[in-house]
């Protein structure tokens, strides 16, 4: 059941972990399906009381308080197991519940150290995570190629999403960024966001790109045996190319890499890895 629903919903990721050893696999897809179950909750359960009592269920689900040791949730019951074999810190999967709180309101982003701690602590430490189940000796040599690689993912991410996000009237764009480049958050809430509201999109774009060549210049010294944990970043740098290419679309459209150029991408770095 676990592997079902992280192959519908992230099969990046169930891709990804097809490429780790074979009695690793499982505890990568643990970890993203727990990613995953994270990342629907705004959109399974809108009203912010009800999600805030998920993550809260979440949390007591990983620390060990609570009735939770019969609940029967998959993706729970196997996640706490992979903690207990892969001797995980469980500060870092708490960071990342704690992070998505930002997910249930309309905040606004209040600058760009507040964007990249929420990438940090999501899709970076998503990364360290599963390195830690790869190779947890190597990995601890890496956790900054994790925080660059998962910024640039997290941002690109985070704009492929940008008319969900506008449609709530939620704004990841830092508040820095969006000062610099003279637009507002009403700006990017506009039916038709004007040129300054595009300039602080392309500045963000930017700011993916600096952590995205940051994190290609570490990764050449990656071993093999974190390389599964990294493959889910195969194709940022595509995708952030597609977001700048899209331009003023990328308000009203969700901007994607093509399946069959992911999976080109995934398999390509799985062979060569950054080199």
């Amino acid at each position: 059941m676990l592997v079902d629903f992280l192959r519908s919903a992230d099969r990046d990721r169930y891709a990804a972990a097809l490429f780790a050893p074979v009695d690793r696999r499982e505890a990568l897809m643990a970890l993203y399906a727990f990613n995953a179950e994270l990342s629907r909750i705004r959109d399974h359960l809108r009203e912010p009381m009800a999600a805030e009592i998920r993550l809260q269920w979440w949390a007591e689900a990983i620390s060990g308080e609570g009735d939770t040791e019969t609940a029967g949730h998959p993706v729970a019951d196997r996640l706490k197991q992979v903690i207990a074999e892969h001797r995980l810190p469980r500060a870092a999967l708490l960071g990342m519940i704690e992070a998505r709180r930002f997910d249930l309101y309309n905040d606004p982003m209040p600058d760009q150290t507040h964007l990249e701690g929420y990438c940090g602590e999501t899709a970076g430490a998503l990364i360290q995570l599963a390195s830690l189940v790869l190779d947890p000796e190597a990995a601890i040599d890496h956790g900054s190629t994790a925080g660059h690689g998962g910024c640039a993912q997290g941002i690109a991410g985070l704009l492929s999403l940008l008319p969900r996000h506008r449609a709530r009237r939620q704004c990841y764009v830092p508040g820095d960024i969006l000062a610099a480049t003279g637009a507002s958050v009403e700006d990017l809430m506009e039916p038709q966001p004007g040129t300054a509201a595009l300039a602080a999109i392309e500045a963000m774009i930017a700011v993916g790109r600096q952590h995205l060549g940051i994190f290609a210049d570490a990764a050449r010294a990656l071993p093999a045996s974190l390389r599964p944990a990294y493959l889910p970043l195969s194709y940022c740098g595509q995708w952030l190319d597609a977001l700048e290419r899209a331009g003023a679309e990328l308000f009203q459209h969700s901007v994607e890499v093509g399946p069959l150029r992911r999976r080109f991408a995934l398999l390509h770095r799985a062979l060569r890895g950054w080199r």
